[in-house]
């Protein structure tokens, strides 16, 4: 597991007809702020913020093809206009499982990234590609 020490975030959350929105400085539009967003937002500021990402090469739900079906990869980060890192985000109370692991392995043969990340908030897991295996890493890669 990597430990993971979160920036002190800036967001901007309103409230309307009684549910919370986050603005997502990326796509530019106010979100629903469920629980796996709360998440997503957080880690895209620690990517950012500690790993020097620039935001202009992220994608975030970026739509992906498995065969017939239609999937969403929460975070896709691009290095020399091809996918780099793709990053699955749980909420907070979601246990990060094989079947996890198994879904952002699943988005990686679209995508066929160096890195994946799964994280819940509270653990991150990091695999990087070596020799066209897959090790799990001591840390979240730096740009």
């Amino acid at each position: 597991m990597i430990d993971i020490a979160f920036p002190k975030p800036a967001f901007k959350i309103k409230e309307q007809k009684d549910k919370e929105y986050i603005f997502d400085e990326i796509r530019k539009q106010w979100i629903l702020l469920t629980p796996e967003e709360w998440v997503r937002q957080n880690f895209l500021q620690y990517l950012q913020q500690v790993k020097s990402y620039p935001s202009s090469l992220i994608a975030i739900e970026r739509e992906i093809s498995l065969g017939e079906l239609k999937k969403r990869c929460d975070i896709v980060v691009y290095k020399d206009a091809k996918p780099w890192m793709i990053v699955e985000c749980k909420e907070m109370q979601v246990k990060l499982t094989e079947a996890v692991l198994k879904q952002i392995l699943n988005y990686n043969i679209s995508l066929n990234v160096s890195y994946l990340v799964i994280t819940n908030g509270k653990e991150t897991y990091a695999l990087g590609l070596n020799d066209r295996k897959f090790e799990w890493l001591k840390e979240v890669p730096s740009f």
